[in-house]
């Protein structure tokens, strides 16, 4: 047996748009009724159930966000789609914080007023949204794996409070429209979250694009985010979409948007609020449907006030904020999140991992982890390649300031010249950085970067040689070249064969 109709009230004061937008919907297979004003429509909602409302914010005896107010009051099924008036930014926010599934500007698109109830109806009773009113994704176009709504979630490991508030909140805002800002130190998991938004939507069936705004060069950006056409800019021999084009029915995820150029920010306040793009080179607009969400570790309040970033964008972009806890005020979490890592280090290299000892999780436990979970998968990379055991072998804090040169000197007198190691004389330590790093593990890694790449070279890429030369085994080499990315002029070059 077919499932009914989508029934929908339509509230204006105006006949025409009234009469405009029933017929519109019509013609979509909805059952429609109208309502000319919030007195009408309080009737209207008494007597039937609905699948959407769609309402104007000026009424003649009131607001539709009365209307928007009842229905979370009574907790009803009906998903809310304000129409606001042209430039009218404030009252489309206000409304997306009050809990409106989406809002229309007016004069209303009509492709774009389908569009909009074609996504508020999906997931409610009636017959889902027509396929003819919603844009599909570029095939190949996402940037993540599809994964359902539980799947997703799930990769948010922990059950500390902290982390359980943020799933709550996921699982509440993905079902509507509103902008999405994600706040968190480097490194706490900003994209899983907007991966998880993602997948518990109603547009989990779209691409999900994600984008680093910090990694585009300022020149292409315009074309990269809007498309272009051809013979826009030298190079451009045929028409290409942008970030916008791909996500269409799907979620655009803008990473580190505090880092976009101020110009930019401005055509991207635009695009946010009118919906469409004009691609480079063109002279017309393209409806775009897709929902944004962005992240930053930066205090985008601050850099407002600074004038490094945009007050509109801003109040644009955070409808709705995640804020991610960092590693250390989530401690608790420590001994599942090793785990699900170690399970994942093992899969990726096949081979299975050293266990989890307690004696392993109390030294991870030891470290500041400032890079938070980022920091701790690093860290668990490092303990597999140097466990040669059935256990894992985790190195103490105290390496990280050796590495940095302040550990207290040593009661011992220092090694003479002649008993290091070539290319060492004249230095008794560790060499301490002139400023401390912004990313103490990236520093890290660029300096045993240096020190294998150096070795390897001298030993003209004989890795059995150099495990030798660093006193490591040959299976810890192959696991730091790897990790690394340390290739030879020649990848034939790099052999195990002892010369």
């Amino acid at each position: 047996m077919n499932a009914p109709a989508a029934s929908i009230l339509v509230v204006d004061d105006e006949p025409d748009l009234r009469t405009l937008y029933e017929l519109t919907l019509l013609r979509e297979g909805y059952r429609v009724e109208t309502a000319s004003s919030v007195q009408e429509a309080r009737q209207q909602l008494q007597d039937h159930r609905y699948d959407a409302v769609i309402t104007d914010m000026r009424l003649p005896d009131g607001f539709g966000m009365e209307l928007l107010q009842d229905l979370r009051d009574q907790q009803r099924r009906e998903r809310c789609v304000v129409m606001t008036a042209y430039g009218s930014a404030e009252n489309a926010v206000e409304a997306l914080r009050a809990g409106a599934f989406d809002y229309l500007t007016k004069p209303v698109d009509l492709k774009q007023f389908r569009s909009v109830v074609a996504s508020a109806i999906q997931g409610t009773d009636g017959v889902p949204a027509p396929r003819s009113s919603r844009s599909p994704g570029r095939p190949g176009s996402a940037s993540t794996e599809p994964v359902g709504t539980g799947g997703a979630l799930d990769r948010l490991v922990g059950d500390s409070q902290a982390i359980r508030n943020v799933k709550q909140r996921i699982a509440k805002v993905a079902r509507s429209m509103a902008p999405v800002l994600i706040h968190g130190e480097s490194g706490t998991g900003k994209e899983l979250v907007a991966q998880a938004l993602h997948a518990s939507s109603q547009r989990s069936d779209g691409p999900l694009i994600a984008v680093n705004c910090g990694a585009i060069p300022e020149n292409l950006l315009e074309a990269e985010f809007f498309g272009a056409r051809k013979g826009s800019y030298t190079g451009a021999n045929q028409d290409r979409d942008g970030y916008f084009q791909a996500a269409r029915g799907g979620t655009l995820f803008l990473d580190e948007i505090g880092d976009l150029p101020l110009a930019m920010q401005s055509k991207l306040l635009r695009s946010i609020q009118e919906r469409s793009v004009r691609p480079l080179g063109s002279t017309q607009e393209e409806t775009v449907d897709v929902r944004i969400v962005s992240a930053t570790h930066r205090d985008l309040a601050a850099d407002v006030l600074s004038g490094r970033f945009r007050q509109d964008l801003y109040y644009r972009l955070n409808v709705i904020e995640i804020v991610i806890p960092p590693l250390r005020e989530r401690r608790e979490d420590l001994p599942a999140l090793c785990e699900a890592l170690l399970t994942r280090i093992g899969r990726e290299s096949g081979v299975k991992p050293p266990a989890l000892t307690e004696r392993a999780l109390s030294t991870i436990a030891s470290h500041p982890l400032t890079g938070n979970v980022r920091e701790l998968e690093n860290l668990l990379h490092r303990a597999v390649a140097l466990s040669d055991g059935d256990e894992l072998h985790v190195e103490c804090a105290a390496s990280t300031a050796e590495a940095f040169g302040t550990r207290p000197a040593p009661a011992d007198p220092p090694v003479s010249d002649a008993k290091l190691p070539s290319g060492t004389q004249g230095t008794s330590g560790p060499t301490p950085c002139a400023t401390l790093p912004n990313d103490l593990q990236a520093w890290l890694d660029q300096q045993e970067r240096e020190i294998l790449v150096r070795a390897l070279r001298e030993a003209n890429f004989n890795r059995t040689a150099t495990a030798a030369r660093l006193g490591i085994s040959l299976r810890q080499i192959r696991y730091r070249i790897a990790r690394l990315n340390i290739a030879a002029p020649n990848d034939n070059d790099v052999h195990d064969d002892l010369a």
